[in-house]
């Protein structure tokens, strides 16, 4: 089991470390050449820029019960199709109740902005945010871990 973090542009990169670190789940930062995100003792994969490009690369690399941080719909939905645990930065799990809601969503506004509107961009972060992120995040992971053990084999991995 792995915490994979589409890490462009993602504000809960060192929280999700210091978390995943506590819960000693390993931890995979993906991002493409224009962010090169990287920490000490965490490994980074760089893909070149591209529409998709991380995305793809992180699903690729996806095993069941892994957590995934992102805030890419598409991406949770492939997430979830695969077993995997997808939350965004502010704590919201994407989920098989609710991800068709948030594609449509997405899908209104990208038709709404093609046709010239205007949306607002995303809230100023505030430390509410992270403190649903971190309480989320920390029930996934025990929630992953449980899922997995439940499905190992007797005698252990």
């Amino acid at each position: 089991m792995k915490v994979l973090i589409d890490a462009d542009a993602c504000p809960v990169v060192d929280l999700a470390l210091t978390i995943s670190s506590e819960f000693e789940i390993e931890t995979i930062l993906f991002c493409d050449t224009s962010h090169r995100i990287e920490r000490d003792n965490v490994i980074t994969i760089i893909v070149p820029k591209g529409p998709d490009s991380v995305d793809f690369t992180l699903v690729n690399a996806l095993s069941k019960h892994d957590i995934v941080i992102t805030q890419d719909y598409g991406l949770a939905a492939m997430v979830l199709a695969r077993g995997g645990y997808p939350i965004d930065q502010n704590g919201r799990e994407m989920s098989d109740e609710n991800i068709e809601r948030l594609l449509e969503m997405r899908h209104v506004g990208q038709k709404f902005r093609r046709a010239g509107g205007r949306t607002r961009g995303p809230k100023k972060r505030t430390q509410e945010n992270n403190i649903s992120f971190e309480m989320k995040f920390r029930q996934i992971c025990e929630r992953a871990i449980s899922a997995q053990k439940m499905e190992e084999p007797e005698g252990g991995k």
